[in-house]
């Protein structure tokens, strides 16, 4: 029974009982033992029968009842806190601190480091000669950029076929052109046709709210670009970096100028950085520092301007091999009539004709989706769901219906491709002249046909209602017709009282550093001259596109007809029209009964 009994302790320790009920048995005198932990007491009665109860309240009666009743008492002494335990309470809030700091540190570095201590690595990615699949068959509409770049692949393939005759490569290729011609992807196609490891990095990643931070990650990049020789270094949007020193912004000290100052050491100081080449990309050449297009650093500026229409025609096809075609689709059209067009302005063009498709749940894209994206691109949205009165939409007729018929019939103008009544981004209707071939240069002749086509809208309004009810609708048409009078007077010198001379203000953009205000170079009195002859111009052509209008009343009317019928005229439709025919019905046009 007693072993029993002991291999039961736990079992009959753990018994709980009533604290009434440990009262009553300390008052009949049956408890020899009371072990008072906290709230908790482990009794043991007379019996040697055990069991634990809690105190409910704070009982201060309840030591002196025991010690009556002679019951030994027994005290847990309380544990006292550790020293590391006190240390880590009393520091907790400085280490708190720390531990935020350190988060915010890493949090500015965006990626340049995987720690507090790498702060100023370079961020350039290293891009391997595998992971570069593009080559110059993938890049079309600047084909004199490509021949120029063709010499550093030659180079990085046979370096000593150049420097055998003691010839140098160009240290750095400065790319130069607007936004979307390609100039990102031409950098690329140079290292996937190389085969050489290509490092990029954007300029805005040297810059830093911490000075000589980004002079630290320009030491760290051309110190990873060495060990990787030959290679190619790519920099994008280098003005982020490399602006015209001595701004009066930041004194010596600023940030960007040590990072500047930095780069044009590495690029030409008593370190050579053989095999490296670098190659920049800028829209804004004319705010760089003329330290860092000298020679010995970037040697050539490479500019890759705007597709003419065979480069246009190239990138569309480049293009259009990710898309199924329809057998209608000619790309020489497209070209045509995208004049202005990026690569990028192309591949967008592309891309909205294939969703135009697939909303309509189309096996392949037809020229009509490429017509579609055309006119999304060009003339903003339709917006069908905008509500017009009947008056506004005759209004909105006779006004696209002057500009097309006066720019018919004044000469040396571009022909009329479309118009429409139906409201497209902010202007309720519009009139799209497609140019024959790429402008180089315009003469006197069109640039005041342009003049009289832009006042035919507001004229066709005046002739039918009446010069107290003309519209705001020609506010663009009236600012774009007073600046190309102002610089024809002003700039271009086709004023014969003024004579070619060149009286316009100077209208960059402010650059700190090299003109804050704008000096006058005109006298008043030749001011009011320019404005004489800015006004004569304008109501000669204004006078002409009246007299073209008065003498077309029939078929101002009858065009007015047509685009309240079927809200878009084509060029054919067009041509019926001043021809004095009957028009012919547009081949997707469904009458609404």
């Amino acid at each position: 029974m007693s072993v029993f009994q002991s291999f039961n302790t736990n079992e009959v320790t753990n018994r709980k009982v009533a604290y009434s009920t440990f009262l009553s048995e300390v008052n009949q005198d049956q408890v020899r033992e009371a072990n008072i932990d906290g709230r908790k007491i482990n009794v043991v009665k007379k019996d040697n029968t055990k069991y634990h109860t809690y105190i409910p309240i704070n009982d201060p009666k309840l030591l002196d009842s025991l010690l009556v009743k002679n019951i030994k008492v027994i005290g847990k002494t309380p544990e006292e806190p550790s020293l590391i335990t006190t240390v880590l309470i009393s520091w907790f809030p400085m280490l708190l601190l720390i531990g935020v700091w350190i988060f915010f540190m890493r949090q500015m570095q965006l990626g340049g480091g995987k720690g507090a201590m790498s702060f100023g690595k370079s961020k350039a990615k290293m891009l391997t000669e595998n992971q570069i699949k593009i080559t110059f068959s993938d890049v079309a509409g600047c084909d004199e950029a490509k021949e120029e770049v063709k010499e550093l692949v030659e180079y990085l393939r046979e370096p000593k076929r150049f420097q055998k005759l003691g010839g140098k490569i160009p240290k750095g290729i400065l790319m130069v052109g607007p936004p979307g011609t390609g100039k990102t992807l031409l950098a690329k196609a140079i290292a996937g046709e190389a085969k050489v490891p290509f490092f990029t990095i954007s300029g805005s990643d040297f810059v830093e709210m911490f000075v000589g931070v980004g002079a630290s990650r320009v030491r760290d990049m051309f110190e990873r670009s060495r060990k990787s020789a030959p290679c190619i270094m790519f920099i994008d949007e280098i003005d982020a970096v490399g602006r015209q020193r001595g701004t009066g912004l930041g004194g010596g000290h600023d940030e960007r100028e040590q990072t500047l100052n930095q780069m044009l050491v590495e690029m030409d100081g008593f370190e050579g950085n053989e095999g490296i080449i670098l190659i920049a990309a800028t829209n804004r050449p004319d705010v760089l520092d003329p330290a860092l297009l000298r020679p010995g650093r970037f040697d050539r500026q490479v500019i890759v301007g705007l597709p003419d229409i065979r480069g246009r025609e190239q990138i569309l096809r480049i293009h259009m091999q990710k898309v199924p075609l329809s057998k209608d689709v000619n790309s020489m059209v497209i070209a045509r009539g995208t004049p202005g067009f990026s690569g990028a302005d192309l591949a967008n063009l592309v891309n909205e004709a294939a969703l135009f498709s697939a909303r309509c749940n189309f096996k392949v894209v037809s020229m009509l989706e490429f017509e579609k994206a055309k006119d999304k691109i060009m003339m903003g949205a339709e917006r069908k769901s905008m509500v017009m009165t009947d008056l506004q939409r005759e209004c909105t007729a006779y006004h696209e219906s002057g500009h097309v018929i006066v720019g018919r019939l004044v000469p040396n103008h571009d022909p009329a491709h479309k118009v429409t009544i139906i409201p497209r981004g902010r202007a309720l209707g519009v009139t799209f002249f497609l140019p024959e071939g790429d402008a180089l240069s315009i003469n006197r002749q069109k640039l005041e046909s342009q003049i009289s086509t832009l006042y035919g809208g507001r004229l066709a309004e005046e002739i039918i209602y009446g010069p107290d009810q003309v519209s705001t609708g020609a506010c663009n048409d009236i600012k774009i017709a007073t600046n190309l009078a102002r610089n024809m007077v002003t700039q271009w010198g086709f004023s014969k009282k003024l004579g070619p001379l060149l009286y316009a203000e100077e209208e960059e953009e402010i650059f700190l550093g090299r003109s804050v205000t704008k000096a006058m170079h005109i006298s008043n009195e030749t001011a009011r001259i320019v404005d004489e002859e800015v006004k004569l111009l304008v109501e000669s052509n204004y006078q002409r596109a009246r007299n073209i209008l008065n003498t077309n009343l029939d078929v101002l009317h009858a065009m007015k007809s047509a685009l309240i019928k079927y809200e878009t005229l084509e060029s054919f439709q067009i041509d019926d029209l001043m021809n004095r025919k009957v028009v012919r019905v547009p081949v997707n046009w469904k009458e609404n009964n």
